[in-house]
């Protein structure tokens, strides 16, 4: 098992004008756009019941995912698509400035305002 499914958009199209590049038509709740810069950590999370997926528009970025003693390290740029499963610890790493849109399945707010996202620590308590 994959811990970091890498994806293909649904279509792209370019001509003259410049690209248009359509990531999903449907199946996600929340998007964002995530600006990183340099030398920038984020995450060391993971969520019991969204799947994530992030679409790198401009810069790179370096994900560590785990789960179960499992741990992949994959390196994404500019075009790259990936998505990772819940109950997956995630991890960013920005060796330079990082433009990303980040879809969440239900989002990260539910219903009821409870959160779903987690620390390490709180899988054990789950």
């Amino acid at each position: 098992m994959e811990l970091i499914e890498k994806l293909k958009p649904d279509f792209t199209f370019s001509d003259e004008r410049g690209d248009l590049t359509q990531l999903v038509r449907r199946g996600y709740s929340q998007v964002n756009v995530i600006t990183s810069h340099k030398g920038v950590f984020r995450g060391g999370h993971f969520h019991r019941l969204n799947t994530e997926a992030f679409y790198v528009v401009k810069g790179c970025c370096v994900v560590t995912a785990r789960k179960d003693g499992k741990e992949q390290r994959e390196r994404f740029s500019q075009g790259d698509f990936f998505r990772i499963p819940p109950c997956v610890i995630h991890d960013f790493d920005y060796p330079e400035d990082c433009l990303l849109v980040s879809m969440y399945s239900l989002g990260v707010e539910l219903d009821g305002g409870a959160m779903d996202m987690y620390t390490p620590n709180e899988e054990a308590e789950a």
